[in-house]
């Protein structure tokens, strides 16, 4: 398992637990499906509440709608997104 593996899986729980998906295991989270507005029904006030997440947990800013719409493309487009930012500002 790579580092974006575990991170991908990482992020799956914590998108269910900062959105309180009650019905959604990480497992019915694909690691290429559509986040915003794909079978988990993250809207874009969820997507509000994981850029926070994101920056508190990881430290990682997304500082433009643009942005957000590719990072949030999938959890695995996510995942690169935190792990190539995070590198940067070790």
């Amino acid at each position: 398992m790579t580092q974006l593996d575990e991170l991908t899986a990482e992020l799956k729980v914590k998108i269910i637990k900062t959105l309180g998906l009650m019905d959604v295991k990480p497992a019915d989270i694909k690691d290429e499906a559509r986040l915003v507005g794909g079978d988990t029904g993250i809207d874009s006030i969820d997507v509000l509440e994981l850029v926070m997440m994101i920056e508190k947990d990881y430290g990682v800013k997304i500082e433009s709608k643009e942005l957000g719409a590719k990072v949030f493309a999938s959890v695995r487009a996510l995942a690169a997104y935190i792990s190539e930012n995070r590198k940067q500002k070790a």
